[in-house]
C-alpha cells in the first residue's frame, strides 16, 4: 500500500512517548458509511476470537477499560475506533473464527472487514494477532490470503507469550517465519507480546509510532 507523502519534516518520537498521549474511544462502525474521515494514519488489530486484541490495546495504553474485554468469543462485532492524539486511528477489528453468532451475522462481519481493508486509503498496517500457544491456524491463513489479495501490509504479533516456554516459543517463531514467506503482503519481522505481564510492548509501540508522520 502506498503511503501518503508528507511535506513536513519528520520527527523521531518514541513509542512510549506517543502512547502516553491522550487516547479515547471514538465510535463503533457497523456500516462503512459510518467510517470517520481518512485524515490520519490508521492501523488495525486483527485476530481470531479470544486471541487478546482488546487486552493488548488496554495494555498498550495502560488503561484497563479502554477496550472492552470478554471471555466470550465473538463479542467484538464491529470496527471499534480509538483516536490517539489526533494523529492515529487504532482500529479493533471483529474477531474471526469460533464466533458464537448466527451465520448471516458472521457473513456480514466478513464482508465488512473485506470492504474496509480494500477501501481504506489511510490504512498503513494490520497487526495480525496470533496466539503463541497455537501458532498460525487454518483460519489465520485464510485471513492472510485475504490480506494478500487486498495488498494490505500486515505484521504478525504473537500474544500470550507468558503462557508458553522459551523452547516452544522459538519453535513457533521459526514455523511462523516459514509460513510468512508464502505471503506477499506479510511483514518479515515478527513481534511477541504479553498483555498480562506487559512484555515486549515497547517494540509494538515503536513499530506503530514509526508509521506516523509527526
Amino acid at each position: 500500500m502506498t503511503e501518503n507523502a508528507s511535506s513536513s519534516v519528520s520527527v523521531n518520537v518514541s513509542g512510549n512517548e506517543f502512547f502516553n498521549r491522550k487516547c479515547s474511544f471514538v465510535l463503533s462502525v457497523a456500516n462503512l458509511k459510518q467510517l470517520p474521515d481518512s485524515d490520519r494514519v490508521e492501523v488495525a488489530f486483527a485476530g481470531r476470537s479470544n486471541v487478546g486484541k482488546s487486552s493488548l490495546i488496554n495494555a498498550l495504553f495502560g488503561q484497563k477499560k479502554l477496550a472492552k474485554t470478554s471471555s466470550t468469543p465473538g463479542r467484538t462485532q464491529q470496527l471499534n475506533y480509538f483516536n490517539l492524539d489526533d494523529k492515529l486511528y487504532l482500529v479493533d477489528l471483529p474477531g474471526y473464527g469460533f464466533a458464537k453468532a448466527p451465520k448471516d451475522i458472521v457473513r456480514n462481519w466478513q464482508q465488512l472487514i473485506n470492504s474496509y481493508l480494500v477501501g481504506r486509503p489511510n490504512l498503513r498496517r494490520v497487526f495480525l494477532l496470533i496466539d503463541s500457544r497455537h501458532g498460525i491456524k487454518k483460519i489465520d491463513s485464510e485471513i492472510m490470503d485475504m490480506l494478500d489479495k487486498a495488498a494490505v501490509t500486515y505484521q504478525v504479533v504473537l500474544t500470550k507469550i507468558d503462557k508458553i516456554g522459551v523452547t516452544a516459543l522459538n519453535k513457533i517463531i521459526e514455523d511462523t517465519h516459514k509460513q510468512l514467506k508464502e505471503h506477499t503482503a506479510a511483514h518479515v519481522i515478527i513481534l511477541k507480546t504479553s498483555s498480562e505481564k506487559n512484555l515486549y510492548l515497547d517494540e509494538l509501540k515503536n513499530e506503530i509510532a514509526d508509521l506516523v508522520n509527526f
